[in-house]
């Protein structure tokens, strides 16, 4: 752990429960979920958490590996403090016991009142300290973008090999995106933005740290400028793609390659979303899931600035039947329609040569797992069908409390 000398406060998800204050309403919240957790006979298991087997040694004779889990669980941070030349409010003097053999010592050194270098009166706002999560990488709260003024700075600080993914939250269940989620932490993906309509989900979402774009006050924004309206029953829809069709033209303004996808996917590759699978397209359109890819050129942005949003949003408007919104009212078909309106080339490409359907494969055919980039399952596919097709798979990686049954750190 490196901190500036600057850093006197710091919040960090790692608990450390020597000294540690803890306030009854957080408190009470951990007695409460770890008495349901007990009664249910769940264990603290945090796979890549040393704790993990200090509880298989220990048993309930220790309660870090219970508060680590629940920390974990529910998306929280300790604040910490950095009093430089190793002091501390508390001090462990780590006498001969329970839990060392023999005398080690004090820990750090007491602050006391000729501490004049600290201004213990000081207490800064919680989004202007620094966030690091348990494998102490930053983590930046509350990054929520309501309008196109916002997206610069998200997309820069997500951005990898000038790639970004845009990931569409509408219509799919909530374990199902934590589990998405929790493989974009497994293989150290994160160059993505979630799209999502206003809900606690969401606000959880950004409050742990993800990027993450309110579709219903960004669609606001954009309606405004643009006297953008859509009958009631277009509008959820209208209200989906219009907003995609924004941000993939900021993307390509900013030069960035440009992926589009639904939740009802799963990465199998930390390499999934940079590379194109057709380096002659500037365009590339999925045929089985909603797989839309841009890379970033002069032509594809002369393609995308040129009034795409208006034509958006007349082809969502000929969209008649609720069956019709239904098969035909997706962003990659809409796109596709936009393209061979302006007959521009582009390939409407196969996935299954590149992914494994998992609606009906057997999922002991480990060997045609190699080389495949994704899994995907059927949109017909209910959610806990999709729950039991993906542990046959050994690809539902969260808990019974939808949190990551691991944690995985990478190299920075």
């Amino acid at each position: 752990m490196q901190i500036d000398d600057g850093t006197q406060l710091f919040l960090y998800q790692l608990v450390g429960t020597w000294g540690q204050l803890l306030f009854p309403k957080p408190w009470k919240e951990f007695r409460i979920w770890y008495d349901t957790h007990k009664a249910k006979g769940l264990k603290p298991f945090l796979d890549g958490m040393v704790t993990t087997g200090w509880y298989k040694k220990m048993g309930e004779r220790i309660w870090t590996p219970w508060f680590i889990k629940f920390i974990h669980a529910r998306g929280y941070f300790n604040i910490y403090t950095n009093l430089l030349h190793e002091r501390a409010f508390s001090v462990s003097h780590r006498d001969a016991g329970v839990n060392y053999g023999k005398s080690a010592g004090p820990d750090s050194y007491l602050v006391d009142e000729k501490s004049f270098d600290i201004n213990l009166l000081k207490m800064q706002s919680l989004h202007s300290l620094k966030w690091y999560d348990f494998c102490f990488k930053e983590v930046s709260p509350g990054r929520i973008v309501h309008s196109s003024d916002d997206l610069a700075s998200v997309f820069h600080s997500v951005q990898k090999s000038r790639t970004i993914l845009f990931v569409n939250l509408q219509q799919v269940s909530e374990s199902i995106i934590r589990n998405l989620l929790c493989h974009f932490e497994r293989l150290n993906i994160q160059n993505y933005v979630l799209l999502g309509p206003k809900s606690n989900f969401l606000l959880d979402l950004a409050r742990r740290g993800y990027p993450v774009i309110d579709t219903d006050q960004f669609f606001d924004s954009i309606r405004l400028q643009n006297s953008i309206n859509f009958d009631k029953s277009h509008e959820k829809l209208g209200k989906e793609i219009v907003v995609k069709a924004h941000v993939v033209r900021k993307s390509l303004e900013l030069k960035y390659n440009t992926w589009v996808v639904d939740s009802d996917v799963i990465p199998l590759s930390s390499d999934s979303f940079l590379d194109s699978y057709d380096p002659a397209n500037d365009f590339l359109l999925g045929k089985n899931f909603k797989l839309v890819f841009i890379r970033n050129s002069a032509s594809a942005l002369k393609f995308w600035v040129d009034n795409v949003l208006n034509k958006v949003v007349a082809l969502v408007a000929t969209l008649k039947t609720r069956g019709s919104i239904a098969t035909e009212g997706n962003f990659v078909n809409l796109v596709e329609k936009l393209l061979e309106q302006k007959k521009t080339t582009f390939n409407r490409v196969d996935e299954t040569d590149f992914s494994l359907n998992i609606s009906f494969m057997d999922a002991n055919q480990t060997s045609s797992r190699n080389e495949k980039k994704f899994a995907f399952w059927s949109p017909e596919m209910g959610s806990e069908r999709i729950q039991k097709r993906l542990e046959e798979f050994a690809m539902w990686v969260v808990d019974s409390d939808l949190s990551c049954n691991a944690v995985v750190c990478h190299p920075s």
